[in-house]
């Protein structure tokens, strides 16, 4: 399978501050481009984009900076920004500025419902209208509804739902997931990323465990609207990387070879407007 990862997160805390590491300590460490691409590439990874990894605030253009030259196979960078500021039209100029910066995200899944909700928030997040920059939405199961009233707030900009919509596969509350898909999917300007399900499937899931979130995101959004992101490192926190893409290959070994092909990377060619090199 070719892939192009579209959730890769590097840590270098010899150059960056990530605050929220100190609560994760399993995963507080050095996470390199070579050490990602060392285990990626053997297994058809060919191109990644880079997700910003919610550093502290004043890092936020250079860890955008730093990424983009760190590994020839990163394609491009989802870089962080803060649309509740009043500073973020400035922001948003001077990480375009960088070049290869192909979408954005702000943390949602971690900050108060409201802070999205503001007009503030939806006129800035307008701004990427016509830019051809999605805007990656990261919220929790129980927040479904907060991403979809942004997205429905600004029809003209692509919005990419993270994690499946981070489902409770833990708690088992699979009903209330699906209808929360179910009602994202209705809007068009939203796709959505397999990807996370590894770390909230517990340490003893299997294929078996994802399936029925895997197959529920593939029927709400058809096999256009979909990517595929690995979620490193935090997918190593219930198995490694190895292991989530055989699980990917096992969960789509019924499907065809164009609908293979649109969610491990064609979609995220067009989404983020990038290109892998072709063989």
């Amino acid at each position: 399978m070719r892939i192009l990862d579209t959730h890769l997160h590097l840590v270098y805390k010899d150059r960056f501050h990530y605050p929220w590491l100190d609560g994760a300590p399993a995963i507080n460490r050095q996470w390199t481009a070579e050490g990602y691409f060392a285990e990626a590439s053997a297994l058809g990874i060919d191109g990644a984009l880079h997700m910003e990894v919610d550093v502290a605030e004043n890092d936020i253009e250079g860890e955008t900076a730093f990424v983009l030259s760190a590994h020839p196979n990163i394609l491009g960078a989802i870089a962080a920004c803060r649309p509740e500021s009043d500073g973020f039209a400035a922001q948003f100029d001077r990480l375009r500025a960088l070049g290869k910066v192909q979408g954005l995200r702000r943390i949602l899944h971690t900050s108060p419902d409201e802070l999205s909700q503001s007009a503030l928030f939806v006129d800035n997040i307008r701004r990427l209208s016509g830019t051809g920059i999605p805007f990656d939405i990261c919220v929790l199961q129980r927040q479904l509804d907060v991403g979809r009233t942004l997205a429905a707030k600004c029809p003209e900009v692509q919005f990419v739902l993270d994690h499946c919509g981070v489902p409770d596969i833990a708690g088992g509350n699979i009903e209330n997931w699906k209808a929360g898909i179910a009602a994202v999917a209705e809007l068009p300007n939203v796709a959505a990323k397999i990807s996370g399900i590894v770390a909230y499937g517990g340490p003893d899931w299997g294929v078996s465990t994802l399936r029925p979130y895997f197959e529920h995101v593939i029927d709400s959004f058809g096999w256009d609207r979909v990517v595929w992101g690995s979620d490193f490192p935090v997918c190593t926190l219930t198995g490694n990387l190895t292991q989530w893409v055989g699980a990917t290959e096992t969960l789509l070994s019924g499907a065809s070879e164009d609908e293979k092909s649109a969610l491990l990377f064609r979609n995220a060619e067009r989404i983020y407007r990038v290109e892998m090199k072709r063989a």
